[in-house]
């Protein structure tokens, strides 16, 4: 994979390639044709486009991809795929479908080959191109392992993405964006992030079950995947409780109208939330959420 050069960075050049020195090399082969027609070998370090070459140890790029939790329904994306290891083991591993976003051609025919030569050319594709101007909103999983200030760069973008689209990275976080899990193999950091939905604001709650239906309303308070909230049932108004996002997936209680204490598990979709819920007693209902004026931003605001 890549990561960014900066002076205005706190890690120097000379720390990573310390720390690339105790990285395994990839067990694929290294070898292509550079676009002058002469061998091509990458080296630990090399520099590129605001870039230097450090591969992620194999049993990393194992560990971020279970992580993610991918499967064959997963297209798996990798910004600044360097020889293309991660794009690989996504489909060798885990018959993913691939593709390495990498902006050093030689990198890209490198990649091809080693694609071809692991038997998964048909799975894993690569694409000369430039991480921020490149399209990859398809993606379902995106890996990644650049420096922190490329990450927050990246970050608006990535928060874009559809809700639960899973983001994962090799040794650098996003800020004040808490990942949703982390792991280490070999001295080595990855974490985990989940895109979420935009549940910040207010909304009109319709709640249906055997004894009738009612309305009411919550508002939430988002800050990427924490959220707060209150609720309104009739006259009544009170703090949710154990309220739970994760991509898509909202769980809240909330006391109802009687005063009795209620749980919802609900699916965001856009302006709308539909799920189940199911009262203290044990009666089952369907619920639906709509907003009620603008989302908030789903950062907040923070850095």
């Amino acid at each position: 994979m890549t990561t960014k050069t900066s002076e205005s960075m706190v890690f120097s050049r000379r720390t990573l390639l310390r720390a690339a020195a105790l990285a395994p090399l990839a067990t694929i082969p290294v070898l292509a044709r550079s676009q002058t027609g002469t061998a091509f070998t990458p080296q630990v370090g090399q520099s590129g486009k605001d870039v230097i070459w450090v591969p992620t140890p194999d049993a990393l790029v194992d560990r971020m991809l279970r992580m993610a939790q991918v499967t064959p329904d997963d297209f798996v994306v990798d910004l600044g795929s360097g020889d293309g290891k991660i794009v690989i083991a996504a489909a060798r591993d885990f018959k993913a479908r691939s593709l390495g976003v990498e902006f050093n051609p030689d990198m890209v025919s490198l990649s091809r080959r080693n694609a071809e030569t692991a038997g998964v050319a048909g799975r894993a594709r690569f694409e000369q191109g430039d991480i921020f101007t490149f399209d990859y909103s398809a993606a379902t999983v995106v890996t990644m392992y650049l420096l922190p200030g490329l990450n927050l760069k990246l970050r608006p973008q990535l928060l874009k993405m559809r809700p639960g689209t899973r983001l994962v990275t090799h040794q650098f976080t996003m800020g004040s964006w808490e990942p949703d899990d982390s792991a280490t193999v070999e001295n080595r950091p990855g974490y985990l992030w989940i895109v979420p939905a935009a549940v910040g604001g207010s909304w009109k709650l319709t709640t249906t079950e055997p004894r009738g239906a009612n309305e009411g309303s919550v508002a939430f308070s988002q800050v990427f995947q924490q959220v707060t909230g209150t609720s309104r049932m009739s006259s009544m108004e009170g703090r949710l409780r154990g309220v739970r996002l994760t991509g898509d997936r909202l769980s809240f209680e909330a006391m109802d109208e009687r005063g009795m204490l209620r749980s919802y598990m609900g699916r965001v979709s856009g302006d709308r939330i539909d799920g189940t819920t199911q009262s203290a007693d044990g009666v089952m209902g369907q619920f639906t959420a709509t907003r009620v004026g603008a989302a908030t931003p789903v950062d907040a605001g923070r850095d």
